[in-house]
Order: C-alpha cells, then structure tokens, then sequence
C-alpha cells in the first residue's frame, strides 16, 4: 500500500518535527502522527481542516494551521536553534510543487529532509542527470542545495478517483557540508535560467547577452553545446566567472 511506503520512507520517530503539506483528509497523517512526534498539519480547505481536527486533536503533539503552503513561515515552526529541523511530508498537486519547493529550498537551514509525492514527470526532473531532456533549472538548484532520490512510483490505480497522470515519491536532503563550490544562488539562478532560455540553442546564443565564446572556451565549455549538456559544476564556474567571484556566498532565492 503506498501509505505504508511512504511511511516506511520517512521513519517518523518520538522526537522528531514533522510538518504535512496539505493532508486533506488524513490518511498519511494517521500513519505518521502515532508516532507521537510533534506534527504540524497545514491545509487550506477550511472543510478539510476541520475533519482533521475532529480525527487527530486527540494527540496533544498535533497542530492544524489554516493556511496556504506558498505563504506560510515555515521558519516559525522551529522552536530554536537546538530544536529538531523541520521532516516536511506531503501530496503536492502539480499547480505548487515547483514554487513551494523552492521556497522550501531557500530555508534549507530549516529542514531535515523533504518526503513529497509528485506528478512523476516533476520527480524526473528532480533527480535529472545532465544530457537527459528532463535536466533543467529545478534539477540544478535542487541538486544544488539538497541530495535528491527518487523513491518509487505510484499508479494512477493508488488513488479514487484515478488520475490521467502517473505520480512518484521523492527524498530531498538539504546538503550540511555541499559538496559543491560557493556560488551565489540568485546568480546561480540568474545563469541557469539564461542558459535554458530556448532549450533547442546554443549556449552562445543563449548567454550572447552575458558572455562570450572567450570566455566559455576559457572555462572549458564549447559555446556551441547546449545547456542540458553541462554538469553542476559547470554552472556553478560559470556563474562565479560571471559575477565575478571565486567563490561567491550563500545568499539569495531561487
């Protein structure tokens, strides 16, 4: 059953911070918050919201915020710098998963790690490899600032009633210690975001405005490859070139 996996992929445990995305109503949040973690709940249909405080007040660990997940202040949760991070779990519908990751992404200080069901395509791009069609700007600040897995997928049979689109599971652990060199994550974005422009050119034609084929050469990249042809840490010397940093800072959104 894919609650019982999903379960099985987080491990909830007693001491942990678990926060659910969207629970709706509530048949992964049964399967976790009997651990007796502290679990805040964040759901926006008021209907919703109410059917999981009449199932779920009963465990005193148990919080239910009225909220919308894209503008919610995750960092509020957090009791202090010695409390446990935030295990953020949830079913994201297509329309937030992009938006909602990065703004979780941006507060990866916050969190432990990010257990997500997504429409499977999304997972592709995710745990995307360089030179596949799905490796793109999510793939790259993702991998950028956490470890990312793709867990399993789950059929459309899974759910009543059956969705048109096949969906999966993804783990995304924010790195501690990044295994990349420093970069500057708005220009890290910024670059990215140029270099994919029109998939279908060229990085000399999409990074005319920013840069020259000298330069790209100079850094070991053929002006005439495409974007979905260079690795991480092509992006990353790329853009500290661009900045001009050796080894830029953390700072920034995504």
């Amino acid at each position: 059953m894919v609650i019982h996996r999903i379960e099985s992929a987080v491990a909830p445990r007693e001491n942990n911070h678990l926060v659910e995305i969207g629970p709706g109503r509530g048949a992964l949040t049964e399967a976790l918050v009997s651990t007796g973690c502290r679990f805040d709940a964040i759901e926006l249909d008021r209907d919703l919201a109410a059917g999981l405080l009449a199932a779920f007040s009963i465990y005193p660990r148990f919080r239910l915020h009225k909220a919308d997940a894209l503008k919610f202040d995750f960092a509020a949760l957090r009791e202090g710098p010695g409390a446990p991070r935030l295990r953020v779990v949830g079913n994201l519908p297509y329309n937030i998963s992009t938006p909602l990751i990065f703004r979780l992404l941006d507060q990866a200080e916050l969190v432990e790690d990010m257990h997500f069901m997504l429409q499977r395509e999304v997972v592709e791009r995710l745990a995307a490899s360089p030179g596949s069609g799905q490796w793109g700007r999510l793939g790259i600040m993702a991998q950028y600032r956490c470890q990312v897995e793709a867990l399993f997928d789950v059929p459309p049979e899974a759910f009543h009633p059956q969705p048109k689109v096949q969906s999966a599971v993804v783990r995304l652990v924010p790195w501690r210690e990044s295994p990349w060199p420093a970069c500057d994550v708005a220009a890290l974005r910024a670059t990215v975001q140029a270099a994919f422009a029109q998939r279908r050119k060229t990085l000399r034609n999409n990074l005319k405005a920013l840069t020259t084929d000298d330069v790209l050469a100079d850094l070991g990249i053929d002006p005439g490859a495409r974007a979905e042809t260079l690795e991480l840490p092509d992006f990353i010397r790329l853009t500290n070139a661009l900045s001009g940093s050796d080894t830029g800072n953390e700072t920034g959104d995504d």
